[in-house]
Formats: structure tokens, sequence, C-alpha cells
């Protein structure tokens, strides 16, 4: 049976072109074990794009919906006919969501691997930055909440930054990590990253990675270094 993901590496396709994400995915499509496309790319391009990257890897489709219950259960099959093996929501969404796309996920689950991935806290948040209405406990604490409202839903993918991993291992959880930076890389508007190998000895199931191997002057060449620093955890 094919695998959710071939490797725990996926490539952020933050481009705005389809021509170059399809050159990224041509380039990178057997050192990435998926491809992740976010609305910047979506919107422009819809399922023509979308099917064309999920045939050169597992497709992660990150539009990160946050709405009614119907509306979210529709959004996440349209990505999954589009070619999705993975999709975010919100987990701030609530039980009564999570726990009908639960029974989705477990339905389109029997067809071809496919995981919904819960959101909780973005790691562009620091602890000063968090909206007024989420300030009255720690981004940790939030995490941990968010974490157990989804399993309880009866999901188990979550997206959290590295810093909250050791807090949700043995949880039985799919934990994908973004903000992935080796030391000496430009963090951008990240803010809770971590260098891939410390991630992964922390608990994390897949890593999003995107500006330090597409931007790269050669990206190949980064996501092979990744790939090595992810397989010896270093």
């Amino acid at each position: 049976m094919k695998k959710l993901i071939s490797n725990p590496l996926i490539v952020a396709l933050d481009v705005d072109t389809d021509t170059e994400a399809v050159k990224l995915a041509d380039n990178l499509q057997d050192v990435a074990g998926g491809f992740k496309i976010g609305p910047r790319l979506v919107q422009r391009y819809g399922q023509t794009l979308s099917l064309e990257i999920a045939r050169r890897g597992s497709l992660f489709i990150d539009c990160k919906f946050f709405d009614i219950p119907s509306t979210m259960e529709s959004s996440v099959r349209a990505c999954f006919e589009s070619g999705a093996s993975l999709v975010t929501v919100h987990a701030l969404s609530g039980q009564e969501a999570l726990s009908r796309l639960a029974s989705v996920e477990k339905e389109l689950n029997s067809i071809r691997p496919f995981k919904i991935l819960c959101v909780t806290i973005l790691t562009s948040f620091s602890e000063e930055g968090l909206p007024p209405n989420l300030k009255s406990q720690s981004i940790k604490t939030h995490v941990q909440d968010l974490a157990k409202l989804v399993k309880r839903s009866g999901l188990d993918g979550v997206v959290c930054s590295a810093e909250e991993l050791e807090l949700l291992q043995n949880q039985n959880l799919f934990l994908v990590t973004p903000g992935i930076r080796f030391d000496l890389e430009e963090k951008g508007d990240q803010k809770r990253t971590m260098g891939p190998g410390e991630a992964m000895k922390k608990g994390a199931s897949a890593l999003v990675v995107g500006r330090p191997i597409i931007q790269a002057k050669n990206p190949r060449e980064a996501a092979v270094d990744y790939m090595v620093a992810i397989t010896q955890k270093k």
C-alpha cells in the first residue's frame, strides 16, 4: 500500500508560479517525502497544479481551514479530490468540526492514505505576539490543550513547533513541525525554530522546510543536506 509520505522531509513550494513549483518538484521528487502548497499557489492555479504536484510526490495542501463544520468538511473533500494526502485545518475550530472531520478522514483514508493535520499555534507567534484572547496561558499550554482536543475528536495529526514536541510524546500523534532551520540560516518570520536533527530526536513525524531549500543556490543539495540531518538526527 502507498505510504502517506515516503520520508519525513516535506518541501514547502512557497513560490509564485506553477512553472517554478513544478520545476522544484521535478528536481526534488526523489529526495523529498512530499510537497506542500498553500493559498499562494492554490488560489492561482487550483486543482490543475495540485494534481501535477501530486504526480511527483505526496501532496500537502496547507490552507488551514477554519470555518463552520460543513464548509470545512467540503473543503477537505475538495483537497482530497485534488490529490492531497495531507490537509490542514485549525484545531481552534472546535470539537464538533474536528469530530466530523475524523469521520471524513476515516472514509477517505480507506481509499488511499490521507491525514488531516490540526494546526495548534502558528510558529510565527511568540508569547508576546499572541492575540489578546489567547494570552491567559502560555503557548505550550495552548498547544497541549489543543492536542488533547484533537485526540478526543478522533484525529491524530497535529502541527506544532519543535519547542512543543516533547510535550506531545507518547500520545500516538502524527506530529508535523514547520519552522525548521539550520543554526546559521535566516529565520524570516518564524519565531519558534529548531534544527532538523534535533526536531527528529524530540519526536517529530515529519518536518516542513521551505525557504532554506527552495531559495538555496542549489535546492537539491540543500534538500539532501536536510535529509542527511534528518536521517542521522544531527
